[in-house]
Parts: C-alpha cells; structure tokens; sequence
C-alpha cells in the first residue's frame, strides 16, 4: 500500500462517516498533534461593504485569545500574504517580532505572542466550492513540522470536502447583513433591482451591491443562486 492509501486509509478509519461538529474537532486536533501545533482555527472570511471578518468555524483558542485579538486581525492572519495555498511552501508568522500585516499594526499581532500563539501559520484550503483558512500555531517557536504541515494541508482538503454539511451549517450561521438579507428577499419574491430600490429608499447601484456581496458570501454564481442558499439555510 502507497503512503497516500496508508494516509487516506487513517482518515478512513478516523473519520469514517463524520457528521457532526464533534468530527470535525476530532481531525482537526488530530491534524494539529500530526503538526507539532498547540491550537488550530478553522475559520470562513465573509466580506461586507467596508471590511472583512472571520467567521470561526471550528477552534480550541480560549475564548479570551479569541476575543482579544477581534475577527478583523482573525481574518487579515488568515488572507495575509503569509498564507499558503496547497503546494506552497508555509511561511510563518511570528508573533513576538510584531510584524504588520494589511491594515493591522504590529502592537496588535504582538499581543498573540502574550496569548500563546508565538507562531502561526495560516493555510489556505480548497474544499469544494468552500475557500476556507486553517490557522495552526504554538506557543513557542519552530514547534511546528513544517513537512507535517504541508502534508495536513492536503488531509484537510481532502478530509474537510467529506464534512460537507457539517461545515455548511457552520458557515451558513446567516452571513447577511440585514439590507443584504432584505435584498434577497425581494428577489426571491419576484422583485426587480428597481423596484427593491423604490421599497427600501435606496438607489438601484446599492442594490446590487448588497446583492453582490451576497452572492460573494454564498460563493454562488449568480442571485438566483444566492437566493436558493439562502432559503435552503433558512436565512429568508
């Protein structure tokens, strides 16, 4: 049997059927042992008009850590242009040293490292039409494996594309912001982007925008499609 079948076979057996939030911990803390990690973060990015914030899927960061450093730096670790895609060689981000990152000053990353994330390394995951962030760090420095982590990468692509709905209910926690939600609500009852426009006082190019950032939240292709999610989610 190949390495890869050997690999495979282990998620096969760790993981046989996962269906519930409970699996979906299970490999992820595997994945963060196999690493040499002390946490891991499992996180969705949504994008509004103005910013972006992480919505954290899955996680074993105290409460405080996560509240402390906010779901804006949350998001700018996880897109940085420390983030490897599969393949990539990962490149981490030590905390100590404060570097800054897109809109986030040095101060703010450094306060990780009081935290216990002395290191971080955020990898990008392609799981299906999902583009999701796993971020694995330590409390010290060069804890982690980074042949280990490459190779994790790849087990989460492949292990998270089975947990399908396991990771849709959690994404789909109502992403909308309350115009987007009323936007796609008055297309799914028939509406034009004028006539919305008319019903809630505002011009035709806003509109589309909030349906815009809609679709981009639901990674649909259209509205017709971003209205379909959104009532199969129950959001309208």
């Amino acid at each position: 049997m190949t390495s890869l079948a050997v690999e495979n076979s282990s998620f096969e057996t760790t993981a046989a059927k996962p269906a519930t939030r409970g699996d979906l911990t299970a490999f992820l803390m595997e994945q963060t042992d196999a690493v040499g990690a002390d946490a891991y973060m499992l996180v969705a990015v949504v994008h509004d008009q103005d910013h972006s914030d992480a919505r954290i899927i899955a996680s074993n960061w105290i409460y405080d850590a996560i509240q402390l450093a906010g779901q804006k730096l949350i998001a700018t670790l996880a897109q940085s242009s420390f983030a490897a895609s599969p393949g990539g060689m990962p490149r981490a981000i030590v905390t100590a040293s404060a570097p800054s990152l897109e809109g986030i000053g040095g101060e703010d990353i450094k306060l990780l490292d009081v935290l216990g994330h002395s290191e971080i390394y955020a990898l990008k995951l392609f799981v299906g039409r999902q583009r999701l962030f796993l971020l694995f760090s330590a409390a010290s420095i060069a804890r982690i494996d980074l042949a280990a982590l490459i190779q994790a990468q790849f087990q989460c692509c492949y292990g998270l594309s089975r947990m399908s709905e396991v990771l849709g209910a959690a994404v789909m926690q109502d992403p909308l912001s309350d115009r987007e939600r009323e936007c796609l609500f008055w297309v799914s009852e028939g509406k034009t982007t004028d006539e919305v426009a008319v019903i809630l006082g505002v011009s035709s190019n806003t509109v589309n925008s909030y349906i815009t950032h809609a679709i981009r939240k639901f990674s649909a292709s259209n509205r017709a499609m971003a209205v379909a999610t959104a009532i199969r989610s129950g959001i309208i």
